[in-house]
């Protein structure tokens, strides 16, 4: 599902291509834009072909433009600005792959609004729609492929809480420099987002999963470390996908959740989303993915640290992934893709995984509406 995008492609190639011009030597020429005219919902990627001389004669360049979102934001504070910087920061750390940096452009006149520009990557992310737990390469390549696929994000993710975020000048990213909970900033993150993405009408299952997150919530770690925010096997892209001992991960994606603070965050993320998109549409599992014991136990080793908070990270991964998609809902209407009457804010499968793990712990969202 993705949001339209009004972008005309010639209008688009004219524009790189002047834009271009300016930042390499000599000529350039620019293939057809492709991605438009459909878009992703937190960024608009463009994916162009560029020939420019390296000094060697020409040479192609695979490219990809991120245009920061303007009139579909997905969230109320727009951090992509601050995705490039901690792109560009972690571009040789060990263990982790993001796509090379080449340029960043302030000026919103060239395709109306800031973009970066970067090389692309070759691998492919499982899908999210359709579910990659409905149809698609990681459900044909069979349960060894899965589980490798599976361990290699998982261990990508685990070199992100590796990293020195205090070295790489990314202190800007702490919530709480001089001092505070972390994880209580991030629940409040969440609730003002959710009277932000809804201010005029109730949504009772994350307003009772943010009750239940307050209540519960565990102490904060003592050594907060980089945390990718939207920590997803669908956030990576896979290279050798044909080959279970040699798939890897070629590149981690989508930072702009992006925040310091306790890794398990990010293992609830990661376990949560892929619960959601099983449990969430009443579909099982894909065969060969390791469980959440394994994977808990998986990320301890190669990080160092306790998952002892891990289901109260899943339940935090829960509240915020339908709070997202509550404001997803309201930008569906807005493009008139849903009916304003649409209540897919309550049926969607974010919402549908987090009211039933709500009820199994005996919580009814809906008792202070009766």
């Amino acid at each position: 599902m993705a949001l339209p995008s009004p972008r005309d492609p010639e209008a688009a190639r004219e524009a790189l291509t002047t834009w271009l011009r300016t930042r390499v030597d000599g000529d350039v020429e620019v293939g057809e834009p492709s991605g438009p005219p459909s878009t992703g919902f937190s960024n608009e990627t463009i994916l162009v072909d560029v020939r420019w001389d390296d000094g060697g004669g020409p040479a192609l360049h695979r490219l990809a433009v991120r245009v920061q979102p303007t009139s579909h934001t997905v969230f109320p504070h727009d951090l992509f600005a601050v995705q490039h910087r901690v792109m560009g920061a972690l571009g040789d750390q060990p263990g982790l792959r993001v796509p090379r940096l080449r340029w960043y452009e302030e000026d919103a006149s060239v395709l109306g609004a800031p973009f970066m520009v970067m090389d692309r990557v070759d691998g492919e992310a499982p899908s999210d729609s359709p579910p990659y737990t409905m149809e698609g390469w990681l459900m044909e390549g069979g349960p060894d492929l899965q589980r490798a696929v599976w361990e290699r994000g998982l261990d990508a993710m685990a070199a992100v809480h590796r990293v020195d975020w205090r070295a790489l000048g990314l202190d800007g990213l702490d919530p709480c420099p001089d001092g505070g909970s972390r994880l209580t900033s991030r629940v409040d993150d969440w609730e003002a987002m959710l009277a932000w993405a809804s201010p005029d009408e109730r949504q009772v299952v994350p307003e009772a999963g943010l009750v239940w997150l307050r209540e519960n919530q565990p102490p904060d770690t003592d050594d907060p470390a980089l945390c990718w925010g939207d920590s997803r096997i669908g956030n990576q892209l896979f290279a050798h996908r044909d080959d279970p001992a040699a798939v890897e991960v070629a590149a981690v994606l989508d930072w702009e959740m992006v925040h310091v603070g306790d890794p398990v965050q990010d293992l609830g993320w990661f376990t949560w989303l892929d619960h959601t998109l099983s449990a969430g549409l009443e579909l099982p599992r894909l065969p060969g993915l390791p469980s959440r014991e394994e994977t808990a136990a998986r990320w301890e080793a190669a990080t160092g640290r306790s998952a002892a908070h891990h289901r109260w990270a899943e339940i935090q991964a829960g509240v915020g992934f339908a709070i997202v998609m509550v404001r997803l809902t309201a930008l569906l209407k807005g493009f008139d893709v849903f009916p304003q009457e649409s209540d897919f804010a309550r049926t969607n499968m974010a919402c549908a995984a987090l009211e039933g793990a709500l009820r199994d712990m005996g919580i009814d969202p809906d008792a202070d509406l009766a």
